[in-house]
Formats: structure tokens, sequence, C-alpha cells
């Protein structure tokens, strides 16, 4: 077969996927606008502010809208969160206070936090003395509720940390039921504190997010699912509005809090973003679903299961060798409509213990929700697909990686 054919044949093995993955689109397009309109979102919500940012109206907002669509009680979003690891960070450090412990009972966090978590003499949380323990997956990558609730009984902890999605590790990403299930169980033992999770990459695959299944904060990127492509830089805190505010102060100062934050740029980008978030996110997973048909049948083991409605935007697809990976990444950024005359190297990307490659020719820098992928030189040699603000695009990169690999 040449790669078209490859191509049709994966979209009619797929097409009960894609429909569930457009029926999930229209469900959170009409959440998402419905909290547009209960929160009468006009035109001087777009406008820049600057200095303080005292009565930014934008600001505040745009805070709501996520709060509302999420299903939670309050939202931090904001350009001043640099990163998912910076969001993460702001958080966790927004709660925790020194002698207080966490239980990570998704395994090991992803790499750019770890220095976050363990680093030494560089501000991390053992730096305050917050403790910071990790309960390992079972041999099927679920949690582990055995260990988990003899922790429980062991100690007190402050916080119960999820991470949803797999980071740079072959397991499946976390589905809001499992989330749900986590959060019934924790509290099932005895577990009054923080549900937190790391909801990158998440964000609008489902119907629902972790908010509304138990948990107490999630954190995600802006230049991820919720950003729609067109937020510039950003993350999201949003949850209980008493979490929420300790990271605000956090954020901010402690004597200021929400009520300081301007931007002069203006808020369009960040709310029409948003809006479209539930289709472009439904792109990207119908995009990552053909990619990795297309990989099965050229034998090429890939995750998660492709008989499934997926829990985050990644594809994990595995090479023999580090050429084959290397391919790969180059042929994604061949496609990519920003710097597709560039050939990648490997570098020692800041935050993680090994070189790291990555094609992301993307209109926003680094942006994940847009066409991208990225692979840590080490075996097993597996490349992490994710993105693509249309299926066309997807597609169109797809018919290039078979015609290399053919």
């Amino acid at each position: 077969m040449n790669a078209d054919e490859y191509i049709l044949c994966a979209e009619e093995a797929l097409s009960e996927q894609f429909a569930r993955a457009d029926d999930i689109a229209l469900f959170n397009q009409n959440k998402v606008l419905e909290a547009f309109r209960a929160e009468q979102i006009a035109l001087r919500h777009f406008a820049p502010s600057t200095g303080y940012g005292y009565g930014d109206e934008g600001r505040e907002a745009l805070g709501k809208v996520y709060a509302r669509a999420f299903g939670a009680e309050k939202a931090i979003v904001s350009p001043a969160l640099l990163s998912g690891t910076h969001a993460l960070t702001v958080a966790l450090f927004g709660v925790l206070r020194p002698g207080d412990s966490v239980l990570c009972i998704t395994g090991m966090p992803y790499d750019t936090l770890r220095g976050v978590i363990f680093g030494e003499e560089n501000g991390s949380l053992k730096d305050f003395g917050v403790s910071f323990e990790i309960v390992e997956l079972d041999n099927k990558g679920k949690c582990d509720e055995k260990t988990v609730a003899a922790r429980l009984k062991e100690k007190k902890y402050r916080m119960v940390y999820i991470q949803r999605s797999r980071g740079y590790e072959l397991r499946d990403a976390f589905s809001v039921a499992e989330i749900e299930k986590m959060c019934e169980f924790v509290r099932k033992e005895g577990f009054n504190g923080c549900i937190f999770v790391d909801n990158c990459y998440g964000e609008f695959v489902e119907k629902k997010e972790p908010t509304e299944v138990g948990a107490d904060l999630i954190v995600g990127s802006l230049i991820k699912n919720p950003g729609g492509g067109l937020a510039p830089t950003g993350g999201y805190i949003a949850g209980g509005a008493n979490y929420v505010a300790m990271c605000e102060n956090r954020l901010t100062a402690p004597s200021v809090g929400g009520e300081i934050g301007s931007y002069a740029y203006g808020y369009q980008a960040y709310f029409q973003g948003f809006f479209l978030a539930p289709h472009v996110v439904a792109q990207a997973v119908k995009g990552a679903l053909l990619i990795g048909k297309c990989m099965e049948q050229l034998g090429y083991e890939n995750f998660p299961s492709l008989n499934k409605t997926p829990a985050d935007i990644t594809r994990a697809i595995r090479f023999h060798t580090e050429k084959e990976l290397t391919a790969f990444i180059q042929s994604v950024q061949d496609c990519s409509p920003v710097d597709s005359f560039v050939k990648l190297e490997a570098w020692d990307m800041p935050g993680y213990d090994c070189k790291v490659i990555m094609a992301a020719g993307t209109f926003v820098a680094g942006a994940s929700i847009e066409l991208s992928a990225d692979a840590p030189i080490r075996e097993p040699y597996t490349a992490y697909f994710q993105g693509g603000l249309t299926y066309e695009h997807c597609k169109i990169a797809c018919k290039n990686i078979l015609e290399k690999l053919l």
C-alpha cells in the first residue's frame, strides 16, 4: 500500500473514535459558550491594562470563565504563569508549608518538576522542609491502592498529588473516571487535605475535568490545550476558592493576592483561544489517533490503545533505534508551518537529565497544542507526538511520515 491507502484504511478503522471525539467537542463547546454567556463577556474585557492592574476587568472575567467551565469555585489565568511547570510550582508553594508532606500516587512526576521537588540548594520543596513521597504504579500502570492506603494510615499528608498525563513514561494517561476513583478512594481512607492534579495535556479531551469529580486544584499551561493555539503564553490554576487564594498570594504577594496583575497586550487571544479550545483539542485527538493507527499498521508499538478514547492529546510511539526516533521527530518538523527547513539536533534542555530532541515549528514557541513531537534520547527510544490545530495538518504530516518510512 502507499501512504494514501494506509491513511484511508486508518480513517475507516477509527470512525467510531472520531465520532466520539466530535461528540466530546460539541459538549465542551457548549460548556465554554455557556460560561462566556453566564459571565457576560464583553469587548471591554479584552482591553489591556498597565501598572498594578487594580480593577482589571479582563483578568478577573477570564478567571471566572475558566472556573465556570471547569466546574471550579475560582481560577487564576495569567500570563505571569510562564509554563506548566511554573504554574505547578506556584500552586505547590502556595498550598504547602514547611513540615508538610505530599503523597504522589501516580509514580514519579514529569522531568522538569523533579528539580522543583527534590533539588538541592535551589529553592526546592525539599529545601523548604516539604517532603514529597512517591507511590509507584502497579504492574498494570494503575494506582497501587493497597500501598496508598497503607501510607495514608501511617502518616498525615497535606496533599495527595496526581499527574494526569504520562510525561515520558510508557503508561496511559489517567482518565477523569480513574481520577474520580482515586479521589473517592483517598477520601474513603480518611484523607482530608488537598487533592492536586497536574492537568496538562488533558483539558477538554473528555466531557469533565478533575475539579468536577473531586479534585481540589487543577493546574495547566495555556500553550497546551486550553489556549486553543492562540494564547501567547501563560498558565492557569483552578479549584476551591480557599486553595486558589493561597496560590494568588504566592503568585503575587500575601498582602495583595489576586487584586493586582496587569497585561499591556490585552486579553482577546486568551478569551478567543479558550473559546476555540474544545474544537482544537478534538482535532489534536483525531490527529494523534491517525498517526497511531498508521504507525501500528507499519508494526510500531504505540500508546495508548487505539480501541478507546484517549485521556490526553499525546501519543507515545516506540522505535527500535535512535536513528529511527530522530528521523520521525525530523519528519514532523519538516511539515511545520514555521521553521520547516531546520535540521534538528538533540540538546541539553533545561530541566531534563538527558538530551532531548524536539520538533516544534509552531506559531507560539514550544506550543504543544500545535503539531509537535519530542523525545528524550534514551532507551526505550520513544517519541511523544501531540497537537495539531487542524486535523488536515495532522493528516498531511502523517502522509509525509509514512512516505519516508515506506
